[in-house]
């Protein structure tokens, strides 16, 4: 064998510290599977496709080409468009009772940079993130990139248990930022109550602690008022809120966005134009128009409706046929609900079991930072039509009988 021909023997790389926590996406490895026609999918948390505006879109990209379309496609300010800006602000005036004004706002590509990008501003290695337990995997892998470590606050249906936290924050040095998502938590689908949001910013109020209050799925709610954000109880400028357009529009178009107080939207800014300079101008202004030109609201209620037929056949089926030593949160909106087991059931394992049966799921040991709780699972309801979700619960429930009586598969 010639030289020309030989094996090359594997370089020899020296990368940084920071990649030896990096991994790759348990649930995005798991949708690669998921991709087969024949499999009944509940693992990720994919909006409803036949849902997404295609022709209204169509129109709306034609005109911000014909009227503004040199503009549409130049670099543009780091901040971002300022009409959307204004628009996204009122919006959570009016739905979250919010004070944040147009200007309090980035524009993001997608709520993921957000993430990191308050990773960068906030942390350095071992600094400390506090988190509900179990929260949302994304936001675990776009902070571990800078290495800090997790602390999980009990958390409970009402939310992060007050006692606990503050004895963290009592005895606990280096504590950034707590992360939390209280409408419709990813992954348990859970909802703060209005009396725990109050004991938990007065603790944040007292101990001036920076909060991450991330809200994808607030505005997706099937029953009773939208409660107001935590922002509404912040005296001292504390709380970030995120957002995106992703579960209530388009999740293609990649647009999210930071609300803060000035100095930390600042931060971000400057580390955005090391990152990607600016969001597309384009789909901004798109959205931007989308808002103007047709009924926004209309349509996240046609959303919500589709989401809450697909959250009662969940229910249903789970009701029907899991057995009574499983226990499973009901949602009262959001895209998920999260199952316990028996803890002699290992999720991953029964994750094979489904496989095997065209049934996917996230198992839940990834949702906890630190891991340890191997008998927890989350299921997404939103992107599987009714006949679909019924039996697919109904496959789920029969591995899950499997494992705990033996019982065969039919």
């Amino acid at each position: 064998m010639n030289a020309m021909t030989a094996p090359c023997s594997p370089p020899s790389f020296s990368f940084s510290k920071r990649t030896d926590a990096l991994k790759a996406s348990e649930i995005r490895e798991i949708l690669k599977i998921t991709e087969r026609e024949e499999i009944i999918s509940f693992a990720g948390g994919l909006p409803a496709p036949e849902l997404f505006p295609v022709e209204e879109l169509k129109h709306v990209s034609i005109q911000v080409l014909e009227e503004a379309g040199q503009k549409a496609l130049q670099y543009s300010t780091t901040e971002g468009y300022e009409p959307l800006r204004r628009q996204i602000a009122q919006r959570m005036q009016q739905k979250f009772h919010t004070s944040f004004q147009g200007e309090d706002i980035l524009i993001t590509s997608g709520s993921q940079q957000a993430l990191d990008l308050l990773g960068k501003v906030f942390l350095d290695e071992d600094d400390v993130v506090l988190c509900e337990s179990p929260t949302y995997l994304a936001a675990l892998s776009a902070f571990r990139a800078y290495r800090p470590r997790f602390i999980e606050v009990p958390t409970d249906e009402e939310g992060m248990v007050p006692e606990a936290l503050e004895r963290i924050l009592q005895t606990r040095e280096r504590i950034k930022f707590a992360y939390v998502i209280p409408d419709f938590q990813n992954p348990t689908g859970k909802t703060w109550s209005p009396s725990r949001r109050q004991a938990f910013m007065k603790l944040v109020n007292q101990y001036r602690l920076p909060v991450i209050e991330d809200n994808p799925y607030g505005e997706l709610r099937f029953e009773n008022e939208i409660p107001p954000s935590l922002q509404t109880l912040d005296q001292q400028g504390l709380v970030i809120s995120l957002g995106t357009f992703s579960k209530i529009f388009c999740p293609g178009m990649r647009i999210g966005w930071i609300a803060a107080h000035p100095e930390i939207r600042n931060k971000c800014v400057l580390l955005k134009q090391g990152v990607d300079l600016c969001t597309s101008l384009k789909t901004q202004m798109e959205i931007s128009r989308f808002i103007d030109q047709y009924d926004f609201e209309a349509r996240i209620q046609k959303i919500v409706s589709v989401y809450r037929q697909r959250r009662n056949a969940m229910l249903q089926a789970l009701d029907d046929f899991l057995p009574a030593d499983v226990s499973f949160t009901r949602p009262e909106g959001g895209l998920f609900l999260w199952l316990q087991l028996p803890e002699s059931i290992k999720a991953m394992e029964l994750l094979q079991d489904c496989l095997a049966q065209n049934v996917a799921f996230v198992p839940g040991d990834s949702f906890f930072p630190n891991g340890g709780v191997t008998n927890t699972l989350r299921l997404n309801y939103s992107n599987t039509p009714e006949e679909q979700i019924r039996e697919g619960v109904r496959r789920l429930a029969q591995a899950i009988k499997q494992r705990l009586h033996s019982v065969p598969l039919d």
